[in-house]
């Protein structure tokens, strides 16, 4: 079956957060948003069938995850990932956000050091200042276009004390999927000091062509014994509004101290909706995604080469993971403020801020590709013509 990700579909008045909020966060309704990463694409027919068909029953009480939860993520990680895993590794959460948060709670005290590699994805700065822990920034080396990790650095942070690192893997914003060599330098590191990981690979599923993803605590027992992973549908499958995630700790001791937290907060109930999407994608998805990757490597194409030939001073860097373009607009040579104001106001697009990912993200901006071709065409010819106007 062919998938049509070319239609445009209409979000506006759905109450989505990157249509119908554009007056309030960019202070006009007509850019065009290319920044939340969730898609313009529908839900898959396999996904919307298997909610309809629950929705015949007229009861949505409270609900408990089946067998079939677990054994479709197990299945899913073993099929795509070649990670094989018990269900009993598998747990909850409403959120990859939420589950960071429960983890600094349950895994550090006050005052411990938890270190995050910026430019990255900006929940990580408050899941550690909000609880009065203190954020340790080791940030990412930019060699040309493309990013890599100052291990160096990290090690004396590590010596330095601290508890606990959050890893991004593949890396948001900058499109980074981290090579096997790569994250066994990184593991070495974690387990020599003890170094507990939690493993944001939410983006795990959307590796574009030649890259793979290596799940962190796949690299051996040491490194499984202190790491939780974090995982989704979602951004796969473009479900972010049903909150249902995955964690996993093939530690019987991290997933027994996951899951008290979460009992604590009660936040442990699940959504039935969410549940019942989720077995749909992961038992009957494959195909479609490899559509939709074939679909986002075309984007990806077509917006470098707009960008490189209408405006051969944008620094691209190579999108190896994920389909959020993170771009570098220093050539212009204005401020943070000054560059965000000229994306809004001259080229009428929302973009997500550089800076909001903390150090390295000045003069930067990440735009969303997964949208029909059309509009992000568009969106390439906004931006070069505002460009060439200024």
């Amino acid at each position: 079956m062919k998938y049509d990700f070319d239609t445009v579909v209409d979000r506006r008045d759905t109450n989505s957060v990157k249509y119908d909020l554009r007056g309030k966060l960019f202070g006009k309704e007509d850019v065009l948003p290319m920044w939340v990463a969730d898609m313009d694409f529908p839900v898959a027919d396999f996904i919307l069938d298997a909610i309809r068909e629950r929705l015949n029953h007229p009861v949505l009480g409270y609900t408990f995850r089946s067998d079939r939860f677990s054994g479709s993520v197990a299945s899913w990680l073993n099929r795509r990932h070649g990670w094989k895993i018990e269900t009993k590794a598998i747990g909850f959460s409403p959120g990859i956000v939420p589950a960071l948060n429960m983890c600094v709670l349950e895994f550090t005290n006050p005052g411990d050091k938890v270190v995050v590699q910026p430019p990255v994805y900006f929940p990580f700065f408050s899941a550690i200042s909000n609880h009065g822990r203190e954020l340790v920034h080791n940030q990412l080396v930019k060699r040309d276009k493309s990013y890599e990790m100052d291990l160096a650095h990290l090690e004396d942070q590590f010596k330095a004390g601290a508890k606990l690192f959050f890893l991004c893997n593949p890396h948001n914003p900058v499109g980074r999927a981290w090579t096997l060599e790569e994250l066994q330098k990184l593991a070495e590191l974690c387990v020599k000091y003890g170094v507990m990981v939690i493993s944001d690979e939410i983006h795990s599923d959307l590796l574009l062509s030649g890259n793979r993803h290596i799940p962190f605590a796949s690299l051996g027992k040491d490194v499984a014994d202190l790491t939780l992973t974090c995982m989704a549908p979602s951004k796969t499958f473009n479900l972010a509004g049903l909150y249902t995630s995955v964690m996993i700790a093939t530690n019987p001791a991290l997933m027994q101290r996951y899951e008290k937290i979460l009992d604590a907060v009660h936040v442990g109930g699940d959504n039935i909706l969410g549940q019942v999407a989720l077995e749909a994608a992961y038992t009957q998805g494959d195909v479609w995604l490899d559509q939709l990757l074939e679909y986002l490597e075309k984007n990806f194409q077509a917006l470098c080469s707009v960008l490189n030939e209408d405006l051969p001073e944008l620094l691209i860097s190579p999108l190896e993971a994920t389909y959020l373009a993170w771009l570098d607009f220093s050539f212009l040579e204005l401020d943070d403020k000054g560059l965000n104001d000229f994306i809004i106001h001259h080229a009428g697009l929302g973009l997500s801020d550089g800076p909001m990912f903390g150090p390295g993200g000045s003069q930067h901006q990440r735009l969303n590709l997964a949208t029909p071709r059309k509009i992000l065409m568009e969106g390439a010819e906004r931006l070069a013509a505002a460009v060439r106007g200024a």
